[in-house]
């Protein structure tokens, strides 16, 4: 297995790149600000070909460079229905704060946009990850489960963080959501499985559940409709 990442735009959004091996077909995950020109680069240093995008949520940091990325290599993107319409008005999204800097922006959707359904795996690239939905951060965050060569991975977006979680207080996030997700989604992954987040460094469910208090907190909430 073969990934490979950069901090893409001001947000330092992390750009992968997930193959069976150097030369390979490719998989790029959430091209964020300004990541055509990096994200060229990076997969002619290991002659990648991507066959897809997948979008761990549809906020303007994760999904900016979609539309050129999927134009310019003619190929799909993969995101949760549940963030759908995210990309035509992204200050909607983001909150008063964020608002202001990102009025009047629009990303139309790639052409060829398919729906990301909870459970299912996704074969592509000589890769299979199979997909999670983990609302929270936002309604259609999802997380990717795929297996590395010597542990479990997790293609995390805004879920989880080394040390932290996503944020949410932006429109479409829900705090009960996002402990709901912690619980059912991360929480009984193997201690070994590396997480690959969306931003910052790479961590282990380990590392985190001996850690992260807010997965202390999902791990002591309790079962039911609250939740």
């Amino acid at each position: 297995m073969l990934i490979r990442s950069f901090p893409a735009g001001a947000f330092g959004t992390n750009c992968y790149a997930v193959a069976s091996g150097p030369g390979q077909e490719c998989v790029v995950v959430d091209p964020g600000m300004d990541a055509v020109e990096p994200l060229a680069r990076m997969l002619a240093e290991d002659g990648l070909k991507p066959v897809a995008v997948v979008l761990t949520h549809g906020h303007l940091d994760h999904t900016y460079s979609v539309l050129p990325v999927c134009d310019g290599y003619d190929i799909p993107a993969y995101l949760h229905p549940d963030d759908s319409g995210m990309l035509a008005d992204p200050a909607r999204w983001h909150g008063p704060q964020l608002a202001p800097l990102i009025s009047g922006v629009r990303l139309p959707d790639p052409s060829d946009v398919k729906p990301l359904v909870d459970g299912a795996v996704l074969s592509l690239a000589g890769v299979e990850l199979t997909v999670r939905h983990a609302p929270g951060h936002t309604r259609g965050s999802v997380v990717f489960s795929l297996d590395l060569d010597e542990a479990p991975g997790l293609l995390a977006g805004d879920v989880l963080f080394a040390g932290s979680v996503g944020r949410v207080d932006l429109p479409g996030g829900s705090w009960a959501a996002m402990l709901r997700s912690l619980r059912d989604v991360v929480l009984p992954l193997e201690d070994e499985t590396v997480v690959l987040p969306g931003h910052g460094p790479a961590t282990t469910i380990g590392r985190e559940r001996a850690t992260n208090p807010y997965l202390a907190e999902a791990s002591s909430a309790p079962s039911g409709r609250g939740l």
